[in-house]
């Protein structure tokens, strides 16, 4: 066995030495510890160190990739006097965020909103098609039946958004996404906003709506419900008989979460919304210009927090009550601080998943649906959200200098500008302000992202390399291969093939660990892709490394994250060293276990030693059978 020590000691040293660290443990190819101060860590130094294969710091924990070997390494690591906790990761490791304050919101934001961004994507399209169907077809159109169902097409999405965060939430919070949706319907019970009065309360405590009158298409209020209720829920199992634990556990959930959510979010919100209306309502009063700037730079952050309805029906009576409003110009054009940056994403950016992401999040941002581009792509890089917040204040501040009117509630985006026409007189000035407010939200933010906020994202996957491996057809490769010494590696697995690049991990989506290819399993077993000896069975049963007879070192990883689990839905039928033969029963696992405990069943399979080769080809086929080819190893 090879001697580990001084990769061991250089570790330790530069994770910033025993004394820094709280602790460590393993899974089946990371080193996983928990740091007294990360800031102590240098992390460039060990990514670029000889046997370590990168750093990933998620979860408040500081991962450093090993590979196969890594249970020879933490052993190692163990003896620089290092307390470990074993092989098996648990819960509170994963639940503490890493870094300030900001960085922990936009980690969680995004890591909820990425799973359904293609959807609400296509949502945001569609509700720009209708848009644009309304503006052109007029009163008639809005009776015909293909703009009902486009409309309903569009809408539904964002209006019951919560549920969709519900599910996300609760995988990140650790607790059932049916008992979190139940809590989140109760939320959005319909007709509760005319039950609900001035004096309603529960068993004498008095409560109400956000002055939305709903939680309908919120955000925040239904990620404090599901982390209340995932709170209620932990602690409710850690007392319930078991014999009763499948239905009491859910219903004291619901029972606790929602009186819990109603009492609090509610006035609480309503109390900041009164806040916020007071300040926002004295800035105008003072000074327009600096009312604009405030006004443009928080708007997509009140937006986020539901706090926007805190101006909203300020605006509404100053048109009921005078026939226009200036107040809320500077709040009308920041979805267009969304488009610059995201233009510049688009175009700078050399990941394929961003640049999917990037062109619908640009077309729904011209018609003010934001969602896409702000939780798929400039908060996660955080700096294009900075930048379109400083230009959304330098726009306000023009437009409140400018003092363009509002004469009726109009549309969202770019069909926004109709209701800046003056219908006394057809003055057209306030369409001009606002289409200058327009360019300066667009340029700013463009021209500030493409040079200064464009980061990746999913861990660097290059169109060029993505583009130069579409090439490879087995037509190509065929005649090259035939020619080489290879060897073929099975599917160990049956189901949808996936690319690498698209796997939710970045030491897997990049490469680090080694090239080879993914499966979507649609049936939970895991059988040896060739003839060799187990050299790795992880004690959780979730991941399996084969050396085979010709020395190809494949590892199988079943699903993202699934160290959680501890075992549960998995059974291993091999042993460490355990001679197999390809196409013998390896691992049997439970995919609903697995789904419902919200974590991606897709299953990475890599020929860990791929320096040793010239190339790793993978199948063009969508769909393998266990058995079927899969990878064709090249020296």
């Amino acid at each position: 066995m090879a001697d580990y020590t001084e990769l061991a000691k250089d570790i330790v040293e530069h994770v910033g030495g025993k004394e820094n660290v709280k602790s460590v443990r393993h899974c089946i190819t990371r080193l996983r510890f928990q740091l007294k101060d990360e800031g102590k860590a240098d992390t460039e130094y060990l990514k670029k160190r000889d046997g370590v294969v990168t750093v990933v710091q998620a979860g408040g924990q500081y991962q450093v990739v090993i590979g196969n070997h890594v249970p020879d390494v933490y052993d190692a690591v163990l003896k620089q006097g290092v307390a470990g906790v074993g092989s098996v990761d648990v819960d509170e490791g994963d639940d503490v965020a890493n870094g300030n304050l900001f960085n922990r919101f936009v980690d969680l934001m995004s890591g909820l909103f990425q799973p359904f961004l293609g959807a609400l994507a296509a949502a945001g399209i569609l509700k720009g098609i209708v848009a644009i169907l309304g503006a052109v077809g007029g009163e008639n159109i809005a009776a015909s039946g293909l703009y009902i169902l486009l409309n309903a097409a569009g809408d539904a999405f964002f209006q019951y958004l919560p549920f969709a965060l519900a599910i996300t939430a609760a995988g990140k919070f650790k607790m059932n996404q049916f008992t979190a949706m139940a809590v989140t319907g109760a939320l959005l019970y319909p007709g509760i906003g005319e039950q609900i009065v001035e004096g309603t309360n529960f068993l004498g405590l008095p409560f109400a709506l956000p002055q939305a009158g709903s939680y309908y298409q919120t955000v925040i209020p239904i990620i404090l419900a599901v982390w209340v209720a995932s709170k209620v829920e932990k602690w409710t199992k850690s007392w319930m008989p078991t014999v009763m634990k499948l239905f009491g556990v859910p219903l004291m959930t619901i029972l606790l979460a929602v009186p819990l959510t109603f009492i609090v979010v509610g006035p609480v919100s309503n109390m900041l919304s009164d806040l916020l209306s007071g300040a926002f309502n004295a800035l105008y009063n003072f000074n327009p210009i600096i009312f604009g700037v405030v006004l443009g730079a928080s708007w997509q952050v009140l937006v986020m927090f539901g706090m926007h309805w805190a101006i909203v029906p300020m605006m509404i009576n100053q048109i009921a009550t005078q026939g226009f409003s200036a107040f809320f110009s500077p709040a009308v054009l920041p979805n267009f601080t969304q488009t610059g940056a995201v233009g510049a994403i688009m175009m700078k950016t050399k990941e394929d998943k961003t640049k999917q992401l990037a062109g619908p999040a640009f077309v729904s941002s011209l018609f003010g649906v934001t969602e896409p581009a702000i939780y798929g792509l400039t908060l996660p890089m955080r700096k294009p959200f900075i930048i379109s917040c400083i230009a959304g204040s330098i726009q306000g501040g023009y437009v409140g200098w400018a003092g363009a009117k509002m004469f009726n509630m109009g549309g969202l985006g770019i069909f926004a500008y109709p209701s800046y026409v003056n219908p006394q007189n057809g003055d057209f000035s306030g369409v001009i302000h606002m289409l200058i407010g327009t360019a300066i939200a667009i340029v700013v933010s463009f021209v500030l992202t493409y040079f200064f906020g464009v980061t990746e994202i999913f861990g660097g996957n290059k169109t060029e390399a993505a583009t130069s491996e579409a090439t490879i057809t087995e037509a190509t490769v065929t005649p090259v291969a035939s020619q080489l010494k290879q060897e073929i590696i099975a599917a160990p697995l049956s189901g949808q093939v996936v690319a690498l690049k698209d796997v939710p991990d970045q030491v897997f989506a990049s490469e680090a660990m080694g090239k080879g290819i993914a499966i979507l399993p649609n049936k939970g077993e895991v059988v040896s892709p060739v003839n060799g000896v187990v050299t790795t069975i992880f004690p959780t049963g979730h991941a399996v490394g084969i050396t085979s007879d010709s020395g190809a070192e494949i590892l199988i990883h079943v699903g993202m994250d699934t160290v959680q689990l501890d075992g549960k839905g998995f059974r291993a039928h091999v042993q460490n060293n355990d001679r197999v033969q390809a196409g013998q029963k390896l691992i049997d696992f439970d995919i609903p276990t697995i789904e419902a405990a919200g974590l991606p069943i897709i299953t990475p399979v890599i020929i860990t030693n791929t320096n040793n080769y010239t190339d790793v080809i993978s199948t063009q086929e969508a769909e393998v059978t266990a058995g079927d080819y899969l990878i064709d190893a090249i020296i």
